[in-house]
């Protein structure tokens, strides 16, 4: 199950578990599923901070596998203290919960309601996450933590989901975004709520962020250091222009003409699997605007 996993150190102290984006590789079924059709194809990462004996770790990756793959690589730096923090409810970011059951496990609250009310389809979802281990550790909006020496904060911000839970590390200026922020482009999960994703991200553009770390995006660019501030205009910009051509009844072209500007400015990468993100998006989007 990991044998495409690799493990980025972008910053020291900063690990990011990488996996996905390999041609022809799938890893849970021929069938369609959750894991290789979304996370896996689009590519994924989860993070860690370390410090000394303890480590923060963001998300819990596509499956138990990866998960032990975390706590085994942690452990051999040296960690024995690890607490989880969760960005979102997402399935691909909590299915290794249970590997980390005896650690603190962090989500905000909204996250632990929405966990709870989609258990069932969690743990019945194929492959299934079984039994969902829920976070014990809830926060409303921020909440700071130190991790060794390091000073983190987590902070609430409604983009993808309503529950969007971003870490920020105040003096190396690194946001760990999570899905808020997406290259190629964002997906698009709660259509009738793009008016509020694209408040927050301008909320978000006005913090002095220099580096991003998102949990999908190009495995180079994270290992380099990871995106600029430009990708949180590059994602704004793309929830703009596509509810604008919508509600006025434009062409939308393929991704790859649609948002050629921001692929042009090396602002985002394109990546020919995110079409079927954009043609999604463009359905949501058509259909929350229409049942208004």
């Amino acid at each position: 199950m990991t044998s495409t996993l690799t493990i980025l150190e972008p910053y020291p102290g900063v690990y990011a578990y990488y996996d996905g984006r390999v041609a022809g590789v799938r890893l849970h079924s021929e069938a369609p599923n959750w894991l290789d059709d979304g996370a896996y194809e689009l590519g994924v990462a989860s993070y860690a901070i370390v410090d000394g004996h303890e480590a923060l770790v963001y998300d819990t990756h596509i499956s138990l596998d990866h998960a032990r793959a975390i706590r085994t690589h942690l452990e051999g730096l040296g960690v024995t203290a690890i607490g989880v923090v969760l960005s979102h409810w997402h399935k691909d970011h909590v299915a290794g919960n249970a590997v980390f059951a005896d650690c603190e496990i962090i989500a905000l609250k909204l996250t632990a309601e929405r966990l709870e009310e989609n258990r069932e389809k969690i743990e019945a979802a194929s492959p299934p996450i079984q039994p969902l281990v829920m976070p014990n550790r809830v926060f409303e909006a921020t909440l700071a933590l130190t991790v060794g020496k390091r000073r983190v904060e987590l902070h609430h911000f409604a983009i993808h989901s309503a529950d969007g839970n971003v870490i920020w590390l105040p003096e190396e200026k690194v946001l760990l975004a999570g899905d808020t922020l997406e290259d190629t482009v964002t997906y698009i999960s709660e259509a009738d709520q793009t008016a509020t994703h694209i408040a927050e991200l301008k909320r978000l553009r006005q913090w002095p962020v220099e580096r991003i770390l998102p949990s999908h995006g190009d495995r180079d660019r994270i290992a380099a250091g990871g995106y600029g501030p430009e990708l949180i205009d590059a994602n704004r910009r793309y929830i703009e222009r596509l509810t604008h051509a919508i509600a006025t009844g434009a062409p939308i072209d393929t991704l790859k003409e649609f948002a050629a500007d921001e692929i042009a400015s090396g602002a985002i990468l394109y990546f020919a699997p995110y079409e079927a993100v954009h043609q999604s998006n463009v359905e949501r989007v058509h259909s929350a605007l229409s049942a208004r």
